[in-house]
C-alpha cells in the first residue's frame, strides 16, 4: 500500500520543525564559540581566486571602517583593477605592489629576491603598525617557494603579531609550516580555467 500524499501545510510544518531543531543545534553550537582574535589565513591551492578571496575580505574590513595594509610581493609590473578600487580609500587603505612580475618576466633572480625583501621589509612595519586590523600579503607564497625570503624569519614574524591583526597570506604552494600554524587555510582547486581553451587574462577577471 503507498504512502499516502501529504498535503502543502503538513509538508511546510514538517519543514519548519527540522528548521527549528537545526536552528536550536545550530544556536548551541554557537553558544561555545566565545573567543575573539586576529587570525592568520592563508589561500592556496591552483586554482584562481586566491587574492581575489583576499581582497573580498579586504572590502568587508573598509565596510566596518577598518584600516588594512596591502603588500603585493609579485604584481607590480601591471595595473589591477583592486588597486585603483582601493586608492579611492585613502585614509582606511595603503596598498604597495612591490614586486616586479613573475621570476620568468624579471629573468633575474637576485633582483626578485632584492624585490622580495624591500615587500619583506614594508610588511614587517605594517604588522607592528597597531592601527591596522588587516594586513593582506598577496603572493607571499610565491617568494617563499622560491627561497626569496627564510622562511623561519617570515614564520617568526607572523606568528608573533599582534594578538588582534589578522594577517593572509595568498600564493600557490603554501609551506607545510604556514598551513599548520594557520588559523584558516583555503585550497583553491583547479576544475576549469578558460586559459586553458585559448582565452586570455582579461580586466575584472584575471586583474
Amino acid at each position: 500500500m503507498s504512502d499516502p500524499v501529504m498535503s502543502e501545510d503538513e509538508i511546510n510544518r514538517q519543514h519548519r520543525e527540522k528548521m527549528q531543531r537545526r536552528q536550536a543545534a545550530r544556536k548551541k553550537v554557537l553558544a561555545t564559540k566565545t573567543e575573539e582574535r586576529g587570525l592568520l589565513i592563508v589561500h592556496t591551492g591552483a586554482g584562481k581566486g586566491k587574492s581575489t578571496a583576499a581582497f573580498g575580505m579586504v572590502l568587508r574590513c573598509l565596510g566596518h571602517g577598518m584600516r588594512v595594509a596591502v603588500v603585493q610581493f609579485v604584481k607590480g609590473a601591471w595595473g589591477t583593477g583592486e588597486r585603483e578600487v582601493l586608492a579611492r580609500f585613502p585614509d582606511l587603505v595603503t596598498c604597495r605592489a612591490m614586486g616586479e612580475g613573475f621570476t620568468w618576466d624579471t629573468q633575474d633572480r637576485a633582483r626578485d629576491i632584492a624585490a622580495a625583501r624591500a615587500a619583506w621589509e614594508l610588511a614587517k612595519e605594517m604588522i607592528a603598525d597597531p592601527t591596522y586590523r588587516l594586513v593582506l600579503l598577496d603572493e607571499l607564497n610565491i617568494v617563499l617557494r622560491y627561497g626569496y625570503l627564510p622562511l623561519d624569519e617570515v614564520m617568526a614574524a607572523l606568528q608573533a603579531k599582534p594578538r588582534d591583526l589578522h594577517i593572509i597570506v595568498t600564493g600557490r604552494n603554501a609551506a607545510p609550516e604556514l598551513i599548520e600554524a594557520a588559523d584558516l587555510v583555503t585550497e583553491m582547486s583547479l576544475v576549469k580555467h578558460p586559459f586553458r581553451a585559448g582565452v586570455k587574462a582579461q580586466p575584472g577577471i584575471e586583474f
